[in-house]
């Protein structure tokens, strides 16, 4: 029987950050996460993006971020329990027991989740359903790989446009295709894309993906417009994500769609179960990383005086040592 005081379910940004409060406060930690590395959706979608909202960097990579999360950690020594799911909740003596999806049984005083948007699915490109050669992505886990390619982008929202602005510099060219003219992306993101020798085709959809073993080329057709063949050796489907909770939906927490409702102390309706960032919803919620951040801790900290009711709610600022 493995016994902690926290298990954290999800290794995004703030699960890190509410590991390393837990350690701050003295308690066990274990972090358990699908994904075979900590980073959540950052380490597995946009790694080499630079991160904005996050007090005291005015700018940082998502993978250096990541890098500082998890070294801020380590002073409480969190088990990381990666690559693989907390499957079922129970309870035994009032205590939440973790089942986790290889077998792994924990009994926790308090449990955290912080599981960003749940299991995320990349929306698949249509005009690639029979395509199964390579150059065709999702994500850019590094840019120095594209050094060099003629990068095609397909989609309009901020990961588009993102990766539009982190490729320009390596790549031999880039091409963005949307088929509205308008984008979801963020407005100042979109201008200075514009500013750079990106080409945008708007009104536009990738028809065809060229090539065998590997992308050599692509077809876009803009309305009104005959057929266009562009360069391709890279193929960026950036056409969003499906998300789901998994089996979080049969714990039995009460949910806002696909969010889980908490309340101030970041408590669900479920004993000693607690949640913090983008997966959880409270009137006013703002999703950012700094806003998750404080959720952690808010979290961490009632979730202690729930583990030792002899415990203080607020311990002290950690500067104080």
């Amino acid at each position: 029987m493995r016994q902690v005081d926290l298990a954290i379910v999800g290794a995004g940004p703030t699960g890190l950050f509410a590991a390393y409060y837990a350690g701050f406060r003295g308690l066990s930690v274990a972090v358990i996460d699908a994904l075979p590395e900590p980073g959540g959706q950052i380490t597995a979608m946009y790694p080499e993006k630079m991160i904005f909202d996050v007090g005291g960097f005015p700018a940082i990579r998502g993978r250096d971020l990541v890098a500082n999360l998890v070294e801020q950690a380590a002073a409480g020594h969190p088990e990381y329990l990666l690559d693989r799911r907390a499957e079922q909740l129970s309870y035994q003596d009032g205590k939440p027991v973790l089942a986790l999806s290889d077998g792994t049984v924990l009994h926790c005083g308090a449990v955290i989740v912080t599981g960003g948007l749940g299991s995320f699915t990349a929306r698949p490109l249509p005009a690639a359903a029979e395509f199964t050669g390579g150059g065709l992505v999702y994500f850019v886990p590094q840019l120095d790989v594209l050094a060099g390619h003629n990068v095609v982008i397909v989609g309009g929202g901020d990961s588009a446009f993102d990766w539009a602005l982190s490729l320009q510099p390596v790549a031999k060219s880039v091409t963005l295709i949307h088929r509205r003219d308008k984008f979801r992306a963020h407005a100042a993101t979109v201008a200075r894309v514009r500013e750079l020798p990106v080409e945008i085709i708007v009104n536009a959809e990738l028809t065809r993906v060229f090539g065998d073993a590997h992308v050599t080329g692509a077809e876009v057709v803009a309305r009104g417009q005959e057929a266009r063949e562009l360069p391709a050796d890279t193929i960026v489907a950036a056409l969003g994500f499906t998300a789901d909770l998994g089996p979080l939906v049969d714990w039995g927490m009460a949910l806002d769609r696909r969010h889980i409702l908490v309340d101030t102390r970041m408590a669900t309706n479920l004993t000693r179960v607690f949640s913090a960032g983008d997966i959880c919803e409270y009137p006013g919620k703002v999703r950012l990383i700094a806003v998750g951040f404080g959720e952690a801790a808010t979290a961490v900290n009632n979730a202690a005086i729930v583990i030792d009711p002899a415990a203080h709610l607020f311990p002290g600022h950690s500067s104080e040592g």
